[in-house]
């Protein structure tokens, strides 16, 4: 029985920088991003997700990252389809700017999807390695599959990687396209101290630390973050530190669960499901 490698497979960009257990430091910055812009903010306040589990949608967004990414190609489509099932009923109008959120709405989708990749390719270029254009352009390629799966109109994204981050950026100049809310004040006290899962809290300033800090300048305005001399130095330290010493790391402190289930069900045991990830 030959397992199935799903959209992917191990020689794609994707499994090459989504197995960084670094790379998910990304999900915290890209959270922060995601709660600045308004209208997502509103379909997180329609959930209430922020108030009940404040951790429910960062998880709920590597959980999908990771499934499409190393699972086969039924479990990312089941997972895709959740996701899009709870989105259906995400809508309404924003009280805070007026403006329509809607969870299937392509901009508000491909924001989301655009703030996780460009923080994922830094961190992955800030703790792993440099990538080339090609390679970074590779992982938008692929990256454009699972944006398909979550119902982002491919026909509508930037066509390169540069392109996707100028759109994050220029979109984030905009008067009023980023905003401070209930929301965003919400999750900044979240990741900048609120309650944490215990297995990471031990390094949870650090990631803490490098969400705000690697934020664009648009989103420090948002957050009441300050530059300093000091700053800089501590987090680009402290990355040359990590960078440094991930090599000398074995895979268990290098890589994600979900890239070594991968693995394993790969080149070892192709009946392995998602849902075993948690034993490697």
């Amino acid at each position: 029985m030959k397992a199935d490698p799903g959209y992917f497979g191990p020689h794609s960009m994707m499994w090459k920088i989504n197995k960084e257990i670094t790379v998910l430091f990304g999900g915290a910055r890209a959270l922060l991003m995601h709660a600045a812009h308004p209208l997502i903010a509103a379909g997180a306040r329609q959930t209430s997700f922020y108030q009940r589990d404040p951790w429910k949608r960062l998880i709920r967004t590597l959980s999908l990252q990771n499934s499409v990414t190393f699972g086969n190609r039924q479990e990312a489509d089941e997972s895709a389809h959740r996701i899009n099932k709870l989105h259906e009923v995400i809508n309404g109008e924003d009280e805070i700017t007026g403006g329509y959120y809607d969870a299937l709405d392509h901009e508000q989708l491909l924001w989301v999807h655009a703030c996780l990749q460009i923080s994922s390719i830094y961190f992955y270029e800030m703790t792993v390695k440099k990538l080339s254009d090609e390679e970074k352009n590779q992982y938008h390629i692929e990256n454009m599959k699972a944006a398909e799966l979550v119902l982002v109109d491919r026909k509508k994204m930037p066509e390169t990687h540069e392109g996707l981050k100028n759109w994050v950026i220029t979109k984030s100049k905009q008067e009023g396209y980023l905003v401070s809310t209930d929301v965003s004040e919400d999750v900044k006290n979240i990741i900048g101290g609120g309650p944490v899962p215990r297995h990471i809290k031990p390094i949870w300033p650090f990631i803490a630390f490098t969400a705000f800090n690697t934020l664009p300048k648009e989103f420090k305005e948002i957050y009441g973050i300050s530059d300093s001399k000091i700053k800089n130095f501590i987090l680009g330290l402290n990355l040359k530190i990590l960078k440094y010493t991930r090599p000398l790391l074995p895979p268990f402190f290098r890589l994600i669960a979900p890239a070594r289930w991968a693995k394993q069900r790969i080149t070892k045991k192709p009946s392995l499901l998602f849902k075993d990830k948690a034993q490697y």
